[in-house]
This record gives C-alpha cells, structure tokens and sequence, in this order.
C-alpha cells in the first residue's frame, strides 16, 4: 500500500476516535456510490455527520489539512450525502464536518487535530427529506433523481 494510503488510513482511525470520544456512532466508514465517496459517516440523536477526513505529515506553506476541502470537494460530498440520505431514509439532519489531522511521517504519531463542526453548507437545499415541500432531490452533473 502506498505511504499516502497507509497516512489516509491512520488519519481515518484517528478521526473515528475523536468522533467516539465526543458521543458520536460511527455509521459507515468508506462509504462509496459510484464514484461518490465519504470518508466517515456519524451520528448523534439529532444530526448524522458526513466527516471529511484530511491527513499530512507536514505544513506545506502553512496551509493546515483542513483547507485541501476545496468548493468541488464539497460538492462532492454534498452529492454522496444527498444519495446516503435517499437510499437509507435518513430523518436526522445532515451536517458536514471536516477533521484536519497532522501525523509524524515516521511513527504515525498524532501531533495535531482540528474538527470543523459545519464546516460548510451546501449552496442548494438539497439535503434531507424534508426539502422541497416534502420532495427529494439529488443533482450531480446531468442526473437528477427525485422523490
């Protein structure tokens, strides 16, 4: 497995620990439809987290891990949260969440967390059941499904 992978995956379990310590039930793990993917899947009693997991090894120009969650990765996750929701009738309202992690290349060591509660929210309102009147909607390039 490639050192980026190995990184990734260390990072993964990292941010499920800190997900666990704070109350939350880690749902999925590596979700993927198509080439939609989301890195960790969790939940509370009121809200279901779709968690953006970014791992390194080091500060390249200052930028922390948690800033590589461009619009288009957003995008990306807001279109994979919107067919989670739809195929597993989610009622709980959704969130994005991104967790930056810094690791020692070396040991694997944790040297720095960062969990963004909301990090963002998604342009359209086209997350959760709800939207709509009561329809829903997923919109990714050309393909829309409703219900």
């Amino acid at each position: 497995m490639a050192l980026h992978n190995t990184i990734g995956k260390i990072g993964e379990q990292y941010a499920a620990d800190i997900l666990m310590k704070k109350g939350y039930k880690i749902e999925c793990t590596n979700w993927h439809m198509g080439h939609l993917e989301l890195d960790i899947i969790a939940s509370n009693n009121q809200e279901i987290a779709f968690v953006e997991v970014k791992t390194r090894t080091s500060l390249f120009g200052g930028v922390m891990p948690e800033e590589y969650v461009d619009q288009t990765k957003q995008a990306r996750m807001v279109a994979a949260a919107n067919a989670y929701i739809k195929y597993n009738k989610i009622e709980k309202l959704p969130r994005f969440d991104i967790i930056g992690l810094l690791v020692n290349k070396e040991t694997g060591e944790l040297l720095q967390q960062n969990h963004l509660e909301n990090a963002f929210t998604p342009k359209l309102r086209t997350i959760h059941n709800n939207s709509f009147n009561g329809q829903w909607r997923w919109k990714h390039k050309k393909h829309s499904i409703h219900r």
